[in-house]
């Protein structure tokens, strides 16, 4: 499978859920409408083996999930630690994602970096070192800071992901200052691209003094044109890497699924071995 389209999270997409769908049974709702997940709630806690195995259990053999990097791990908490705290950090994370390991399910693990996680040595010796610790799985690394991609730093941005096999994760956002970055389409893994989509609401991605500034950061729905833009790009991308994962992350008004349906709709996509679907226990 070269394309995969998903969204982030499976909690709030009620455009796909029948009503009185219990909150333990979406994930497998989920799994009969897309082959492709991201894991956010990784980013705010180290979920256990358990919780793990269970959604594994409950997707198709052929589904993939994309695990965000724990919050600490990326420095989102402005903690320091020791790098013998950090690598031990790691290794509980990498620890507590193996049923999705070992089950052949892992399609990357996200590194999402703060607005703040500028281009400096510091930063550059923090991603070698989290390659190295974690050097046997696939890492997508994704910038908040305009500085990797002005023109003086670019070239050696895209470079060094190359040189360490970081898989670019290519941001289609909002254009508001230092806090965001451009879209680089550009692959630098051997086999691997990611794609987000964060919506373009440009009012809405800084605080600006805001209280509720979270829940519409993400308030978007792309149209048919920005979507066929998209098309195009990813029609351009699929000559370059051989697997491509997009995921719509454009949620606050719960447009995100239905952004999803219409991109895979739009290259012509229909993905045969997801789970099966309660309306089609009918059709024989």
């Amino acid at each position: 499978m070269s394309i995969r389209i998903g969204v982030t999270g499976w909690g709030d997409h009620a455009s796909i859920y029948p009503d009185q769908t219990k909150s333990d049974e979406k994930l497998e709702v989920y799994g009969s409408h897309f082959p492709v997940v991201e894991v956010d709630t990784a980013f705010y806690a180290i979920q256990s083996v358990s919780r793990y195995e269970k959604w594994v259990n409950q997707t198709p053999e052929s589904f993939r999930f994309v695990i965000k990097a724990f919050q600490q791990m990326t420095g989102h908490d402005r903690t320091s630690k020791s790098v013998q705290e950090a690598k031990d950090l790691v290794k509980q994370y990498e620890e507590s994602i193996q049923p999705v390991i070992e089950a052949g399910k892992l399609q990357n693990i996200l590194f999402q970096f703060p607005p703040w996680f500028n281009v400096k040595k510091e930063n550059i010796k923090k991603l070698r070192l989290i390659k190295e610790w974690l050097e046997e799985y696939p890492l997508a690394l994704e910038f908040r800071n305009r500085s990797w991609f002005t023109d003086e730093y670019k070239d050696q941005t895209l470079q060094f992901m190359k040189e360490h096999e970081w898989i670019h994760t290519i941001c289609d956002e909002p254009q508001a200052g230092e806090s965001s970055v451009p879209i680089v389409e550009e692959p630098t893994h051997p086999t691997q691209t990611l794609v987000r989509f964060h919506g373009r609401n440009v009012h809405g991605w800084n605080k600006n003094g805001r209280k509720d500034w979270r829940k519409v950061r993400f308030l978007y729905r792309y149209n048919e044109e920005e979507l066929q833009e998209w098309k195009e790009r990813v029609e351009r991308l699929k000559k370059q890497t051989p697997e491509i994962t997009l995921l719509f992350n454009n949620n606050s008004g719960g447009d995100a699924a239905d952004n999803a349906k219409q991109m895979q709709e739009l290259l012509g996509i229909e993905y045969k071995d997801l789970n099966p679907r309660q309306m089609d226990f009918f059709n024989f």
